[in-house]
């Protein structure tokens, strides 16, 4: 004889959560409750995400406005994320003036910090250093590049190496303790920094800040789709800038074949795999590694949920 499941009402599983009887995680994934329930922006089209336009940087946006599992809408003008911001223009640095940021945080690491340049950044505002190692991605392909032997960089890039490449960096979110250290002090500024909006970045604005991106989603009990839909739209924001650096690099006579860089250049569902089956290999799970590999406990999961969720 079977069992009929219990449905809780929405409020009854937030205040388990509060209470901590249930991870964030672990409602994720629910049916949007009640009939009026609409789909997540990302799912209406990227049009409706609010991309902050700039010159000098392609993937600038708003983190707000995604749906929770419990019908709920993450803040819009709390949380940004970015791509590098050491080319913007004085233009930029006025749009970002413009959205009242009080803490800016740079993931890259120094080597990129001096080949792109220090962040531009509005007046009396400075970014906060939390280097997040990438297992020195930049200079690996750089190093490619330089080459300007098809042959060695078919070796070093082709034949799905560039792709293992990418699955070994998204582990390393995961399996590095500075990593950690880097993400867990973000995600901690925005649960403590009441009304106070947030910036954070990395070169491309994609890995870092999209593993960064989709854990804080995660936290605030977006579903897994909706996050991964928000991580996924970088490549959607990047193709033309990663487009026309391909054709420099080929016009230049520095790559033959300059596809070579695609599996670098975009962000893929495997990628994003390969983090959270490193989490669920460590942790357990998601919410696991949320709870002990960045030592988030139910109060600063509460504050995130107090502060972003409307």
């Amino acid at each position: 004889m079977g069992t009929t499941p219990v449905r809780l009402a929405p409020v009854a599983i937030a205040a388990m959560v509060t209470l901590g009887v249930l991870p964030p995680c672990a409602v994720a994934d629910a049916p949007a409750q009640g009939p009026g329930a609409t789909a997540p922006p990302h799912e209406r089209g990227a049009a409706t995400v609010h991309r902050i336009a700039l010159q000098g940087a392609v993937n600038v946006r708003d983190l707000g406005g995604y749906r929770t599992a419990l019908g709920r809408y993450v803040r819009y003008g709390q949380v940004f994320r970015a791509d590098g911001l050491g080319k913007l223009t004085d233009t930029d640095v006025a749009k970002l003036s413009a959205l009242r940021l009080r803490s800016v945080v740079d993931f890259r690491v120094p080597l990129e910090v001096r080949q792109d340049g220090a962040d531009r950044l509005p007046a009396g505002l400075s970014a906060t250093a939390r280097p997040a190692d990438d297992l020195g991605l930049y200079e690996k392909t750089r190093a490619a590049i330089v080459t300007k032997d098809p042959a060695k960089q078919q070796e070093l890039l082709g034949d799905g190496k560039a792709e293992e490449l990418m699955r070994s960096i998204y582990r390393n979110f995961v399996t590095n303790e500075k990593n950690r250290e880097s993400f867990t002090g973000t995600l901690r500024d925005i649960a403590d920094h009441e009304r106070s909006p947030l910036l954070y970045h990395c070169t491309s604005g994609k890995d870092r800040t999209g593993w960064v991106s989709y854990l804080l989603l995660r936290a605030l009990g977006v579903p897994a789709r909706t996050a991964a839909g928000d991580y996924l739209l970088s490549n959607e924001l990047r193709a033309e800038a990663d487009r026309t650096t391909r054709e420099a690099l080929k016009k230049a006579g520095l790559m033959e074949n300059p596809d070579l860089l695609i599996p670098l250049q975009e962000v893929r569902e495997d990628y994003l795999r390969a983090a959270l089956d490193q989490a669920e290999e460590d942790y357990g799970s998601l919410d696991g590694y949320l709870r002990q590999g960045l030592g988030l406990d139910t109060a600063t999961l509460v504050r995130l949920h107090v502060r972003l969720l409307r």
